[in-house]
């Protein structure tokens, strides 16, 4: 049962700015929520891209040859080229998505500034069209529009927050941290584990591994675990033996 909870014997009764305060902090607006779980499944998804990628080099060399420099080698050579062209793709990507965030952002400033009033008529029309009553939508529109009409347009048209627009530095360095991160778990057990063991261990480090972010990029995603999870980790296998076997290969006909 819910009761008005007392101080020194007076109720003392939540306030409109309390009960904002919490809704806020326990349900953040769609926008930010979306935003965080994008970044998530792109640290997932960079992750493992590193596990894969500087596991089937270093599993690729240690098939060609017993020694642990050569392996070394191209780990981390994976390692670093690999966090590299993440960051430099994440980075023109992103670049790309602010550069039209910010076209989009001039043009309708543009069309407020020519035609006023048929942008609030277009306004109207949205939230009209969100379920509004027209008289209703009308009231929202010109209310907003008092506030902030490029702000209440960009939102309610485009899906786009001026004052929060997307980061390509941070999208880079979110990226090339989260396969550097990824890349560092093959790359430690071939180094740690004994030569005997060196392919299988590394194998079922990076196996298990997938399967870890698999699984929560499963759930970012909101879909069930175990399809994604098994394709991440046959993918995995695949590349791991493709690489495998082309080392042997080369150690047996070039090397050897």
């Amino acid at each position: 049962m819910n009761e008005t909870p007392v101080l020194s014997g007076t109720p003392v009764q939540p306030t409109a700015a309390a009960g904002r305060e919490t809704h806020g902090d326990l349900e953040p607006h769609a926008r930010g929520l979306a935003d965080r779980l994008n970044g998530l499944r792109a640290g997932v998804l960079g992750a493992n891209d590193g596990i894969v990628s500087v596991a089937a080099l270093a599993v690729g060399v240690a098939g060609a040859t017993p020694q642990l420099a050569p392996v070394l080698t191209a780990g981390l050579a994976g390692l670093v080229g690999g966090a590299v062209s993440m960051a430099l793709g994440e980075y023109v990507s992103v670049s790309s998505q602010r550069d039209s965030e910010r076209a989009l952002i001039v043009l309708e400033a543009a069309e407020l500034a020519a035609t006023p009033e048929a942008e609030l008529d277009e306004l109207t029309e949205l939230y009209a069209a969100r379920g509004l009553s027209p008289a209703t939508a009308r009231l929202v529109a010109e209310e907003l529009t008092a506030r902030d009409a490029l702000a209440a347009h960009l939102d309610a048209e485009l899906g786009i927050d001026p004052d929060h627009l997307v980061d390509p530095w941070r999208a880079a360095r979110a990226s090339a941290a989260a396969f550097v991160l990824g890349g560092l778990l093959p790359l430690l057990a071939v180094l740690l584990l004994p030569l005997e063991a060196r392919v299988a261990g590394t194998a079922a480090v990076v196996l298990l591994a997938l399967a870890g972010t698999g699984a929560a990029g499963a759930r970012l995603g909101g879909s069930t675990a175990l399809r994604p999870t098994l394709r991440v980790v046959l993918g995995g296998a695949l590349a791991l033996a493709a690489t495998y076997a082309l080392g042997r290969l080369l150690g047996t006909t070039v090397l050897g």
